[in-house]
This record gives structure tokens, C-alpha cells and sequence, in this order.
């Protein structure tokens, strides 16, 4: 029989340990990725999709028209059995199926980590994934509409309230977008301008920016600020409710979208798995090896990789490791089927760190060399054209960012998208749709 590699997920580890093996196995060997969804997101430019400067579509990358030999299964990973060298999956069509292996890789990444805070499930939003951060959008715009439409301007405020909770990449560059984007849709609001919006950024630790050096988070800050974005440190969220938000400070913030982007956590499927465990994510030997298994990989967010540059410490969930990391462990495992010669660790270490900040503004760590404003910007946009997969997306980026630069962005909201009216509500009079119904939750 050949042999079979199974992949299970297809974000930066999972898709560059298949497009690895395609290239350095034999036609023979048996591909196999296991995901939730048939594209790999390009997370690092979700910011720009919510705020409506890229086309969503052209931070996505088609499973199926970037791996050539592998095939590809929808599913739900749901248990393993690594005795057995099984891997159990929903499938999409509806029906359980053990996976039979020589080799597998886990690459299942990491979910949103949350808090028992009362409301926060119910109310607040995510910032991880396509369909939350075009649903950001979508609420955003909606809002806007509704509080237009309000006379009593106490109403109105909490409908113009956005407070993002997490002071990292995601909670800053997605505030950053979004505030960019709502600026200029608000001067089609004359009414909601009576009342202004409310920016809101709240973080536990004390300062924004814990990845990079003190000098460029304090300018982050700075100019968020001069924007009019407020930015709280050493705050937590207490309690949420439909129109509100209360801080630990006491004060509680008129607000109808509370993003929710404090971290995350590995995909709990890991406990499901019968593989060891550290601190969550799935323990491995500096080869990506799961400890104690010579067939069985991790890679990415959900992997506790040795970390060279901070012995003792895990690789951070970062796409700029996890894509490296898939790399090499698709020769790692092409060296296990004896395909090559051998088995390496990972060494990487981290090259630096940007953060779009909007308004052509960004900060930028080169290897400890310091960048800001446009320049760092201009970096920024180089470095992700240089990753993303593919001329084609590469040429649908350059598109959206050259007419960002001319024309105005839209204020249509799509969030009717995928919730089409049956045919008999065609002939009855609508009212508004459920605001859940702008929300799609993602998988």
C-alpha cells in the first residue's frame, strides 16, 4: 500500500507542510489534509478586509487550486487514536470517518480565549476569523444606519460605542482599521456626527504592544490617540449587556460592539487526541515530533515547539513560525518515509514584527532596527505580498491597496449575505433582520 500522510488543518503549518510534501515525496505517497473550510485564511490582513480595503475573497487561498496532489477533505476533526494511528473526522456530507495513517500532522491552530465574564458570550464579538471580521463590518455600518434613524441622543450613543478589549496585534490593527474606515463612513451621517463616536481600546497589561519595543508601542499609542481612540491599560472588563460595557475602573462604556481579542488558546481538539499535552498545546521535541510518538507531528498554534531564541519557552502562535515551521516539518516527515536524508530541528528565530496601523501609518521591530509612519507602512505591505501565496492573489492585493489610494471605500452593508429571504417572504412586507443574523459565528 502507499504510504499516507494525514494533515489535520490547513492554516499557515498545515497548508506549507502539504505544499512541502507535494514537492519533495514521490507521486505515490498519499497526501491527505483534513479542514474545516477549503481555503487557508491569510490572517495578518484581516484588519484590511474588515475595514473594506481588501476584497475578502483576496485574503483567502484556495485549497484546492494551490495543492496539486493533496487531497483535500471537509470536515471536523473530532478524536484520534494515535495506538491505532487513526484520526476520527465529521465529515461535511455528514457522516463519521476514521483516517488510517503513516504519518500525521496536527495543525488544528487556536480558537479565541475567553474569560467567565457575565455577557461576554453572548454579546461580544471575535476577531479570528473571515466571517467575524466582515460581520464587524457589517454591524458597524448597520449601526451607523440605526442610529441615524434615533431621535434621543442617549440612545444613539451606545449604537456609536466600539470598545476592543486585548492590546495586541489583532486588538490594535483591527481598532486601527475599523476607527480609519468609520471616520469617513460617519461624514454620510449628519445626524450620528451630532453625537461623535466613542473609540474605545482596553487592555490588562500595562502597556499596548507587549511584542515589540517600548519606543514604537508608546508611538502606537500616541497615535491612536491624536485620532481620537481612548486606550486603557491595566483595565479589565467586569460585566457586558446589549447597550453597555463595564470596566474595572468602574465606568461603564455606552456600547452595542465589544470585540473580544485578548488572546488565544489551542483548538481544545487537542484534548481529544490522546497526544501529551503543555499548557494546552501538544507537546513536541525540537524536530516537531509529538514527545513520545516517531509518527505523529505538530506544527503551528496549537503545537509547544521549543522555541530557540527563548529556551525553555514554546514558539509563539505567530504566522511568520507557523509558516516556517510547516516547511520544514514537511521534510522532516518526508525524511521519516525515508524520502530524505534527514530529520531537522527548528531553529528560526524571529525576524520582526509590524503592525498596520491605518492611514498608511504602521510600526515596524527589523530585527531591533526601529521603523514608523508611512515607511514602516510601505515595509508592511512588501513583506505580506512577499508571503501570500500565489501571483494571482499577489495582483488582486496590489488592485485593492492602488484604488484604496484613489477612491473613497463603500458603505454598503452585506450582511444579508448568505441569509437569503425564502421565496415567500418575496410578496411580505420585511421588517429588519435579526441582528444575530449579521453576525455570522464562523467555524
Amino acid at each position: 500500500m502507499p504510504q499516507h500522510v494525514v494533515i489535520a488543518g490547513g492554516g499557515f503549518g498545515g497548508y506549507y507542510a502539504a505544499k512541502t510534501l507535494e514537492r519533495v515525496t514521490p507521486k505515490d505517497v498519499r497526501i491527505t489534509l483534513v479542514n474545516d473550510v477549503n481555503y487557508m485564511l491569510y490572517s495578518p490582513l484581516l484588519p484590511g478586509a474588515a475595514a473594506g480595503t481588501l476584497e475578502p475573497r483576496h485574503i483567502v487561498i484556495p485549497l484546492r487550486e494551490h495543492l496539486k496532489r493533496t487531497e483535500l477533505r471537509l470536515g471536523w476533526v473530532n478524536g484520534g487514536d494515535p495506538a491505532e494511528n487513526t484520526l476520527r473526522v465529521d465529515l461535511l456530507a455528514g457522516h463519521r470517518y476514521d483516517f488510517h495513517y503513516d504519518q500525521l500532522i496536527v495543525a488544528l491552530g487556536s480558537v479565541s480565549r475567553t474569560f467567565p465574564i457575565p455577557g461576554l458570550d453572548e454579546h461580544a464579538i471575535g476577531f479570528k476569523t473571515i466571517a467575524e471580521a466582515i460581520a464587524l463590518r457589517n454591524r458597524l455600518v448597520r449601526h451607523l444606519e440605526t442610529a441615524e434613524e434615533i431621535d434621543d441622543p442617549a440612545e444613539r450613543r451606545s449604537y456609536l460605542g466600539f470598545v476592543f478589549v486585548g492590546g495586541g496585534y489583532a486588538g490594535l490593527e483591527g481598532i486601527a482599521e475599523l476607527q480609519d474606515f468609520a471616520v469617513d463612513a460617519i461624514k454620510r451621517y449628519p445626524r450620528c456626527r451630532e453625537v461623535g463616536m466613542r473609540w474605545v481600546l482596553v487592555d490588562a497589561a500595562d502597556r499596548v504592544m507587549q511584542e515589540i519595543q517600548v519606543q514604537l508601542a508608546n508611538f502606537t499609542q500616541r497615535l491612536l490617540e491624536k485620532r481620537g481612540i481612548e486606550i486603557l491599560v491595566k483595565t479589565t472588563v467586569t460585566s457586558v449587556t446589549d447597550d453597555s460595557v463595564t470596566l474595572s475602573t468602574g465606568e461603564t462604556i455606552a456600547c452595542r460592539t465589544l470585540c473580544w481579542t485578548a488572546g488565544v488558546k489551542a483548538n481544545p481538539v487537542a484534548t481529544t487526541l490522546g497526544l501529551p499535552l503543555d499548557h494546552g498545546r501538544i507537546s513536541c521535541t525540537e524536530e516537531m515530533r509529538v514527545a513520545g510518538y516517531d509518527n505523529v507531528w505538530a506544527v503551528g498554534d496549537i503545537a509547544a515547539i521549543p522555541d530557540p531564541a527563548r529556551p525553555g519557552q514554546p514558539s509563539p502562535p505567530t504566522a511568520q513560525h507557523a509558516i516556517r515551521q510547516g516547511k520544514l516539518l514537511g521534510k522532516n516527515v518526508a525524511a521519516a518515509l525515508g524520502h530524505r536524508k534527514k530529520i531537522k530541528p527548528f531553529k528560526f528565530k524571529t525576524l520582526g514584527a509590524f503592525a498596520d496601523l491605518g492611514r498608511h501609518k504602521a510600526v515596524a521591530n527589523l530585527m531591533g532596527l526601529r521603523v514608523r509612519g508611512f515607511p514602516a507602512w510601505a515595509i508592511c505591505r512588501f513583506y505580506h505580498l512577499a508571503w501570500v501565496p500565489g501571483l494571482e492573489r499577489k495582483s488582486r492585493l496590489i488592485a485593492d491597496w492602488t484604488v484604496e489610494f484613489i477612491f473613497p471605500r463603500d458603505t454598503a452593508e452585506l450582511g444579508q449575505l448568505g441569509h437569503p429571504p425564502a421565496l415567500d417572504e418575496h410578496t411580505e412586507p420585511r421588517g429588519p433582520e435579526p441582528e444575530d443574523a449579521t453576525i455570522p459565528t464562523g467555524s
